[in-house]
Parts: C-alpha cells; structure tokens; sequence
C-alpha cells in the first residue's frame, strides 16, 4: 500500500553528505519529511493526517491547562508541569494506535517477492511475529465446495519461492516501515499540501508557499496521482475508471466469534477463496490468528462521483445470502462495513521524465494501478522501491540519476505492466456464471484437485505453477545486481 499509501520524494546531494526532502501524499493530503540518503527510506507511511490531527486535539483539549504541553505545542523550551513532553507523545501514540486499529483495520498479503524484500530491509521483529503464514489455501464454489486446494501452503511457499507468504495488518506494516525509515534519519512533517510540482526543475511548492527543490522527484502518491494528473494533463482517458466491481472489507477479532468451526478457522491461518457469478470473497487470518479479514468484490452499486463509503451489513449478507453456510456464518458476526469503489488506469506509456534539471519517476499504484485479484498492487510497489533504491546506491553523481532511472524503468515497466494484463485476465475466471464455462472450469480444477502441483494451464492464476514462480520468485535486488553488472555505473 500497496496500496493506497504514497509518496513524492525530493532526493538531494550535497558535497560529501547525502540529504534529501520528501512529500508524501496519502488520501489528497501531503506530507513532508527529511531523508539521508540515496534509498526509498518509507515507500508506505503508517500514518493517517486527519488521524493524528484528532488525535492532537483530543489531546490538546484534555491537556490545555498544562503549562509543559502548551509550551511544547507552542515551539518553545519545555516548562515544568504536570505532564512530562515524553508522557504525553507516548499518549498521543498509543491513541493513534488504537484508532487506527480500528479505523483502518484491513489485512494484505504479503506474497514472496516482497517479503524477502522486507527481510532485507530490516524490519521491526514485532512485524514479523505479528505475521500469519497460512498453512494451507483452498478455493470454493460460491455454493461451498471444493475446487482447488494448496495444503502445507506455508511450506511449500518457502520451498519454492525462498521467501514467506504472510498476511500482514497493514497498519502493522505500515508502522514498522515508519519505524525503520525514522531509525535511518528520516524525520517526518505531516499536514503540508503540495499545491504544485514543476517536472523541469524539481520543485515542489506547497500551499502556504514553501518550496522545495532537489535533483530527483519520486511520485507515489497512488492510483489518483495529483503528479500524474500535473505529468499528464491532457490525458483525460488515463483517468482512474471504474471497473462495475466494489469492494467490502471486514475485519474480525477472535474475540467477536463464538461458533467453535469459525474460531478454528480463524485461529489456524489459512487463506479461503470463494468464486461466483460476478463476485469472490477472499478470507484470511492475521495477527497469529487472532483476527480474520474478509475482502468481498460485488458488482458496483456506488453513485459515479464516490469512491467509498459506509456500508449496510445487512444489504452485504443478503448479497450472499445464496453462498456457502460457513461463509453467512461469518458474515453473520459482522456489525459494520465499508464499501470501496475499484477503479483502473490505462498503461501510462513513460514512468521517468529527465530534463537539464531534473529528474522525475513514477512508483506503485501512480504509474500501474492493479486491482485486487491477484493481490499484487502493493507487493509490486515494493518491488518499484527496491529497485529504485538499489539502483540510485549504485550511483557515483547526481549525473548518473538519468540513467539509473532509465534503468528502472528497463527493469519494472514490462512486468508492472503484464502483471496488471495477468490480473486483469483473473477476473473473468473467477466471476463466471453458472453455464457451459463455470462448469468446464471447474472440471479442470477438480481434475487436479489431490495434486499439490498443479499443471498449465490453470484457470486460477494464483496458484498456476508458471504465473506463481514468475511473480513469487522474482528478487529485485538480484535483477539490479545483474543489470549493474551488465552496465555498470562508472
């Protein structure tokens, strides 16, 4: 988030000091941070503006007749009161926690490609002990039976692929990625709205007025890019469309479920996929088992000009009332949704731009916007990171950030662009009616059905033997290792 969490980065260098400025744009808003060094230093920001702001107030009001919390807010040298400066940050992040936890609750799968990317980034060990490796994968008919399955899905993930499967909450991740980028120097400014962005000279400028400038500007400000609209102004067909497909997201906590079958479902991490006329429910564990998230895509039933909104549990559950008991029974517990519009992009034809003074690039969901059925869009984005900083690490001048770009653009552009084809292609297999096709489906499905490899081709993608090894076992940093071989930075 990948993801819909992004950013627009300013990388400088200076003498012998690398220094850099960042903007990063999360649901319209823009945020600035500090940055030391040529690397993606927080590609996903944990954070959520409006949140934190909340969250301020709240803590502004129950605190404004403290001397030490105004003077704080105030700027100035901390005075004596009766809440320390660190007390009240420690407050102020664990209100952000909780409410985030509940507000933006939503799981994403990390697949191999990207863990052993993260893996390398060094991530928090909370992260990766919060992480749920899903010990087996099956996928059902609407009505409930079995089509396809993948037991020891954990195992055979790490055998084949050298890397986990792990299904994440993406606040998780998105915290130990702030974590780390904050380890390595980056200091964050939340709240700053850039107004515009100058592709020739490097400049950003905000909305109270302040300017920005350095020699490479990193767009990943998601699928409604203000960048790719300031890029590509007369691009009218490029803007996101809708697809006729929504999604409702639910997460669960163990605690919420009583029936013994769905706590057991819960609790031993697995992931199950329905497919139906039209629709798919994809069902997961996260956090050790103690919570379930259900991402359900139905036909679009959101007025043209929204993109989300509050949903009606009960107008979900009578969407799905027809589907398999297990499935209803979940659905039964669920309180409250959301709905969220899914939209695509055209393949945009250039993710760089270079000029005299400049140098500007596209990232993640900004220039290949995927849409959920192979569950790549943020795994992809993190790939656009890796690559991206492994190449600028390589660079001897800021001369050389030309061609470290083309190289990446080389190097993503071709499989951005077909995994979004391969995703694109999922869909139509899983939505199918029931007639002459579902029924041909799933009698190959069936047919493989005892075998733990399966065989090309298969109608599910994800777990068809050539599609899983070219998009699992990709390494960025070993495609980077060997095109810098090949042309070497000099």
């Amino acid at each position: 988030m990948a993801g819909k969490h992004g950013f627009s980065a300013i990388y400088e260098r200076q003498e012998q000091v690398n220094y850099g400025r960042s903007s990063v744009a999360n649901e319209g808003r823009h945020h600035m941070s500090k940055a030391e060094g040529y690397r993606p230093k927080d590609q996903n920001k944990a954070m959520n503006q409006m949140l934190e702001e909340n969250i301020r107030d709240e803590i502004a009001e129950r605190y404004k007749h403290d001397p030490t919390y105004r003077a704080t807010m105030n700027g100035n040298e901390p005075s004596r009161g009766a809440k320390a400066d660190a007390e009240i940050l420690r407050e102020e992040e664990e209100m952000l926690r909780k409410k985030k936890d509940k507000s933006n609750g939503a799981g994403i799968q990390i697949t191999p490609n990207a863990s052993r990317i993260l893996q390398r980034w060094a991530l928090s060990p909370q992260l990766w002990a919060s992480g749920s490796e899903q010990t087996y994968c099956k996928f059902h008919r609407y009505s409930g039976g079995l089509l396809a399955t993948h037991r020891d899905f954990h195992t055979l993930m790490r055998a084949n692929h050298g890397a986990p499967y792990l299904a994440l909450h993406r606040v998780d991740l998105q915290t130990a990625l702030h974590a780390r980028a904050a380890s390595l120097g980056v200091g964050f400014r939340f709240g700053t709205r850039i107004r515009r962005v100058d592709f020739e000279t490097g400049e950003l400028v905000s909305e109270d007025g302040e300017a920005v400038r350095g020699d490479l500007v990193v767009a990943a400000d998601g699928l409604w890019s203000a960048c790719r609209a300031q890029f590509l102004p007369k691009d009218f067909e490029g803007v996101p469309r809708p697809t006729g497909d929504l999604a409702y997201r639910v997460v669960l906590t163990l605690d919420q479920i009583r029936d013994p079958e769905l706590r057991d479902w819960v609790s031993k991490p697995s992931i199950n996929i329905w497919i139906g006329h039209n629709s798919h429910v994809v069902g997961y564990s996260l956090r050790n088992g103690t919570e379930f998230n259900l991402v359900l895509i139905t036909p679009d039933d959101l007025p043209d000009d929204v993109r989300r909104a509050a949903g009606s549990a009960e107008e979900m559950r009578a969407l799905f009332k027809n589907w398999d008991p297990v499935l209803n029974r979940f659905l039964a517990v669920v309180e409250s949704v959301k709905k969220w519009k899914l939209m695509h992009r055209k393949e945009m034809r250039r993710w760089i731009h270079d000029s005299p003074n400049s140098h500007f690039v596209f990232v993640g969901d900004s220039c290949h916007p995927m849409l959920p059925y192979l569950g790549q869009g943020a795994n992809s984005a993190i790939e656009d990171g890796a690559v991206l900083g492994r190449l600028l690490g390589h660079i001897k001048s800021k001369e050389q950030i030309g061609k470290a770009l083309s190289m990446y653009e080389q190097l993503r552009k071709p499989r951005g662009d077909a995994i979004v084809k391969a995703t694109d292609g999922q869909r139509a297999d899983v939505h199918m009616a029931d007639g002459p096709a579902q029924r041909a489906r799933d009698e190959l499905l069936l047919s493989q059905l005892d075998s733990d490899v399966k065989k090309d081709p298969f109608p599910i993608r994800w777990c068809s033997p050539g599609l899983q090894s070219w998009i699992f076992s990709y390494d960025a940093c070993a495609e980077v290792d060997k095109a810098v071989m090949n042309d070497p930075f000099i």
